[in-house]
């Protein structure tokens, strides 16, 4: 039987600061395969996360560690091989083609890597974001602004009446960005909103998701792998060989205790103690200490 978060998309939900705080995103043992030549390919084993209402998130990781796979599972382009994956209170394995068409322009928006894949290269940023609420409207969704009124927010009245050619890689961004939360979305995903800029558009890029996130209380999903982007958010996750190994918050890293009791070393420790290196647990007074031992 589906929860009634699985049926008919409702409003808007109320403002983060007004709710108990919940899961907008809850991922439980997400396992992912592929086929390959000889056996099938792992690309995220046992990956358990939670990003809570109103949070703002850096999905961090090399090439190949995950981080594009687990992205296209929270858009829905994906279905999990095994375990759940929900977003805005919606198991997405249960949504229908029909149903992710709804959530997409509505509760779920995705902001691409490239500006203008989100945009009308040759429409105004207003008429850019007029169009991305025809959605919306469509499916009875609550818009909470009106164009002007968002591009005032997001400090882009000058670019009202500019076509997007006309713009900066950088500038693009910001507008796809505005575009993206014009239909008012529950959820923000960002794939590499920075990949293609420089330091400058970066840094910008970087202010508006901020800015956005205080404005809209979207629960926001930056997939990165440039640790400057990382670094600037309050919360990041670091994905290596498909799981989930480090958390960052507020500028500390954390290592994270998989669902079978496997701890992944950072990079940096890593290069230090290969695998095959032998570590012995000490429980001590404040907590468990990891030491390295010499084979005897």
């Amino acid at each position: 039987m589906s929860s009634p978060a699985d049926g008919p998309l409702a409003g808007p939900a109320p403002s983060p600061a007004l709710t108990p705080t919940h899961a907008d995103i809850r991922c439980l043992g997400v396992l992912q395969l592929f086929p390959g030549d000889t056996e099938p390919v792992v690309a995220l084993r046992n990956v358990n996360l939670d990003v809570h209402a109103g949070e703002l998130v850096a999905i961090l990781g090399p090439s190949g560690s995950g981080k594009s796979t687990l992205l296209s599972l929270l858009s829905g382009l994906l279905r999990p091989t095994a375990g759940s994956v929900r977003v805005a209170g919606h198991d997405l394995a249960h949504l229908d083609s029909a149903g992710l068409n709804r959530l997409r322009a509505t509760q779920l928006a995705l902001l691409m890597q490239e500006p203008l894949d989100n945009l009308l290269p040759y429409a105004t940023a207003a008429q850019n974001l007029r169009f991305a609420q025809r959605g919306a409207r469509r499916h009875r969704w609550s818009l909470r602004w009106g164009v002007e009124e968002l591009l005032a927010e997001m400090n882009l009245v000058e670019f009202t009446h500019r076509p997007m050619t006309s713009l900066s890689g950088g500038q693009q961004q910001q507008v796809a960005l505005a575009t993206v939360l014009a239909s008012s979305p529950v959820v923000l995903l960002a794939d590499e909103p920075t990949a293609h800029l420089d330091p400058a558009g970066r840094d910008a890029v970087i202010a508006a998701l901020k800015q956005a996130n205080e404005l809209t209380g979207a629960t926001t999903v930056v997939v990165t792998h440039d640790p400057v982007v990382a670094a600037a958010m309050p919360r990041t996750i670091t994905l290596n060989h498909g799981q989930i190994g480090v958390e960052g918050r507020r500028g500390r890293e954390y290592i994270v205790v998989g669902p079978d009791g496997a701890v992944q070393l950072p990079e940096q420790w890593l290069a230090e103690h290969p695998p095959g290196t032998l570590l012995s647990l000490h429980r001590t007074p404040t907590g468990l200490e990891l030491r390295v031992e010499e084979e005897s």
